[in-house]
């Protein structure tokens, strides 16, 4: 883990290291965190978000999670990334259903870009 000035960082880093060296960057006056090349989270506003998607979507909010809203010209925007559960901020074990399922969200999204790139190859 790519040690972050920020103890909060360093602590999420922590969680999620079952994934893998996790990398936390700067990212718009919070973190992105990324493990392998993909983003699987961020922080903003000293809370940790995990990746979703339409898939994975219904189990972050089964548990109670939040999605990630903020504010662009007036108005509310939403990302496909949830708080995790308040019990998952104890340690890596209790993290690691949720960082899995950040992954999986993350090789999904990754996976549409390489078949557009091999596609535009033939052409």
């Amino acid at each position: 883990m790519p040690a972050a000035p920020d103890p909060f960082v360093e602590h999420v880093c922590e969680l999620l290291s079952p994934l893998g060296p996790v990398v936390a960057r700067r990212m718009f006056g919070g973190w992105g965190l990324s493990v392998d090349g993909m983003n699987v989270g961020l922080v903003a506003w000293n809370t940790l978000y995990l990746k979703g998607n339409a898939e994975t979507e219904p189990r972050w909010l089964a548990a109670g999670c939040q999605p990630f809203v903020y504010e662009a010209k007036g108005k509310p925007m939403r990302l496909n990334y949830f708080t995790a559960p308040e019990e998952a901020m104890e340690s890596p074990a209790l993290m690691q259903p949720w960082a899995r399922l950040a992954l999986q969200a993350a090789v999904a999204a990754r996976a549409p870009r390489k078949k557009a790139a091999a596609r535009s190859r033939r052409v």
